[in-house]
């Protein structure tokens, strides 16, 4: 594999390379800061192992808790860490003289760490500083004497990480945004390839795999939109003295690029492209593509299918120009910020104040974790007076990150498996090197980088590879012993425990509930993105609530998860994915639908007329067709929305495959409109919608769901 081929590799597997920047980040910072302590160890004053200790801590603290906008912003955020960090050691290091303030003053830190969380980034990362100090302050017991030196360690920690993130690994939103670029280029490429290998026939094998680069595709395009500078805050309304015109035109062609993969794939299912026309397509070649689209669609003049995947082709090819001209022209750009007004901060921290009852998830959230650490702190002393921290840590970090009982439950699941073999591989790695220092510092610096590149995809992943380091780590200092590491072991599972029983008893947030929540998010996305349509709003509007919807079934595909686990009920996971599957149809549906109007220059301003009808737009869209179909699709979403959680746990009939044909034209807003009622109705198989179905040539998609 050859250095253009891993990169594309990359791209693919991780688009704007932002998980490799993140396992590097950390893994540099850990390195230079021991690296710096060692050196002023050697040469200048001995350090306590805390220092060690607290700058290994801050730093992987420091690249993965500080997300502020600004490079400024970072800095305040790591300063102010700092000195929450001394401050929290010297007040472990005052009270180890008694162990009962001690432990209650860590339930009490643990709290506030917690409900620090709803004050934004900066409150998250200090609160993660906090408990993570603490956390060593009272492990390692360093005397009040050595506080400053001490503080060498977190100081230390403060300008590596600062100094990584500005001049190392340094944000640029227009280097990430043509890496993100190049990552939706390499999935579509990835589809033109599964397109050309498939030639021979689609079974269900080939139908899985292009489903799976289609949501590849998809998340990719949602990362480079990520990028795109912040569209100026209006009432939702397209703002053209306000907004920047290169950058609708980059958010517009990621948009038509998405739909016209997605559009290539689904009409290929109903006539193959001819293979050489996708190989001048994935290679560039304008002129010889449109040379071999004029010969096959000569070949064939009476195939309607054929001559729109050829279209198709086409439409991809124009879409992938105009992208790579708009995506030069917006970085090229001196004059585009991506900065956005910074929040009220002082306002927002006077109305969580002012909001702190048991109502507030954040309060309820912060009762949580603290009971958990508790019992964690119980249960751990009675197994170990010196390494009981380790419970509560666990306790503590099952939460991070969680939105429901079932998040938790999978987390202290993936946590405890993955502390289970990650210390029987360590043990049996540092026994094998335990006369190779060098050797052992090097694996150990490739373990951190790969617990934290690959924290994003598997939580369990990232646990296996941080319990290697610290079985290395113990073997540098001379205390690995069979019987620690299974104490370890021991430990983080009754803090995961503690934290599972406590997030199933104490204040339950049941994963149904947050569904049904997330899921009410989703139909006011699409509720919004259909009456915006039949307001007349602008393409480039029904766009960014296109995205908007996007976003929205993102997230409820993420709050679902735990419903869909393998430790659920044998036939819940299959009910769960068919639900999903059926909503993300819906959802490209919809995409379609905001896509046709789009496309349709003289739209803009035009209302539907839903009450009424008969009149035609200027555009060739009728009225009297579209505004029963939004009405129709509007009381679909009004019925789905009713369903709640619920909608994820209903056993429903198989529906049979409905083959429908779609013709790549103006009036694919007008089938995408038909198909969201048709495609929700199959959520309530009961309801037969009254939409007709028109068995015109040229008017129908095949049905996704």
């Amino acid at each position: 594999m050859d250095v253009f081929s891993l990169r594309d590799w990359l791209l693919a597997n991780d688009p704007a390379f932002s998980r490799l920047r993140t396992g590097l980040r950390v893994t540099l910072s850990v390195c230079l800061s021991v690296g710096l302590l060692a050196a002023l160890h050697s040469f200048i004053l001995p350090l306590p192992r805390a220092a060690y200790a607290l700058a290994i801590t801050l730093s992987i603290q420091s690249g993965l808790s500080v997300k502020d906008a600004s490079m400024r912003e970072q800095f305040v955020t790591r300063l102010m860490g700092c000195g929450v960090c001394i401050g929290v050691v010297g007040l472990a290091a005052l009270l180890e003289g008694n162990r009962l303030a001690s432990d209650l003053a860590f339930l009490v830190l643990i709290f506030l760490a917690t409900y620090a969380r709803t004050f934004g980034p900066r409150g998250f990362a200090l609160g993660m500083f906090a408990f993570m100090s603490y956390f060593i302050g009272a492990y390692l017991r360093p005397d009040l004497g050595d506080l400053p030196v001490t503080a060498l360690g977190p100081l230390t920690a403060l300008l590596v990480g600062q100094g990584v993130r500005r001049f190392a690994l340094a944000d640029d939103w227009r280097l990430d945004l043509g890496r993100a670029v190049a990552a939706v280029e390499t999935r579509v490429d990835r589809i033109l390839a599964r397109i050309s290998a498939t030639t021979g026939g689609i079974d269900e094998r080939d139908r899985r795999q292009m489903d799976r680069q289609v949501e590849r595709l998809k998340d990719a395009v949602m990362m480079a939109e990520s990028f795109v500078p912040a569209r100026p805050e209006t009432d939702g309304r397209h703002d053209p003295e306000r907004d920047d015109p290169r950058r609708i035109a980059v958010t517009v062609c990621l948009f038509e690029l998405h739909v016209a993969a997605e559009s290539l794939i689904v009409l290929s299912r109903q006539a193959f492209p001819p293979a050489q026309l996708v190989a001048a397509l994935r290679a560039g070649s304008r002129e010889r593509m449109e040379r071999l689209a004029r010969n096959a669609a000569r070949s064939a003049p009476d195939d309607i299918y054929l001559q729109e995947t050829i279209d198709a082709c086409l439409s991809v090819d124009a879409v992938r120009r105009r992208l790579a001209v708009a995506v030069q022209r917006l970085a090229g750009a001196p004059d585009v910020s991506r900065g956005m007004k910074a929040p009220d901060t002082a306002g927002a921290v006077g109305l969580k104040l002012a909001d702190f009852t048991l109502s507030d998830p954040a309060v309820r959230t912060a009762i949580q974790i603290t009971l958990a650490s508790a019992l964690a702190m119980v249960f751990g002393l009675m197994l170990s007076r010196e390494r009981w921290f380790w419970a509560v840590l666990s306790a503590f970090l099952v939460f991070t990150n969680t939105r429901s009982r079932g998040d938790t439950a999978m987390r202290a699941v993936q946590r405890s498996i993955g502390t289970l073999f990650g210390i029987a591989v360590g043990l049996v790695a540092a026994s094998l090197l335990q006369a190779m220092t060098p050797v052992v510092l090097i694996l150990a610096a490739v373990c951190v980088f790969l617990a934290f590149y690959l924290l994003a995809i598997s939580y369990a992943a990232m646990t296996f590879f941080v319990s290697i380091v610290l079985a290395l780590v113990y073997s540098l200092i001379g205390s690995l012993t069979p019987e620690v590491l299974i104490l370890r072991l021991e430990e983080t599972v009754i803090g995961s425990l503690a934290g599972l029983a406590v997030a199933f008893l104490v204040f339950p947030a049941r994963t149904e509930t947050l569904a049904g929540e997330a899921l009410q998010r989703w139909c006011a996305a699409l509720r919004r993105l259909l009456t915006d349509a039949a307001e007349g709003r602008s393409g480039f509007d029904l766009i960014h609530r296109s995205q908007v919807l996007e976003r929205a079934y993102a997230e409820l595909s993420s709050v679902v998860r735990p419903l869909g686990s393998s430790w659920q009920l044998v036939t819940r996971p299959g009910v769960v994915r068919q639900t999903l599957m059926t909503l993300m149809t819906a959802t490209y549906w919809a995409r379609t639908f905001a896509g046709g109007l789009a496309a349709d220059p003289s739209r803009n301003g035009r209302a539907l007329h839903v009450v009424g009808g008969g009149e035609v737009d200027e555009g060739g869209l009728p009225s009297a067709q579209m505004a029963p179909l939004v009405a129709e699709a509007l009381a679909a979403v009004d019925r789905i929305e009713a369903k709640g959680g619920a909608l994820f746990l209903t056993k429903r009939m198989a529906l049979p495959r409905k083959r429908r044909h779609f013709r790549l034209s103006r009036q694919s807003s007008l089938v995408g409109l038909e198909m969201i009622a048709l495609t929700l109705s199959r959520l309530e198989p009961g309801d037969v919608p009254q939409t007709s179905p028109s068995t015109e040539p040229g008017s129908h998609q095949e049905s996704r769901a």
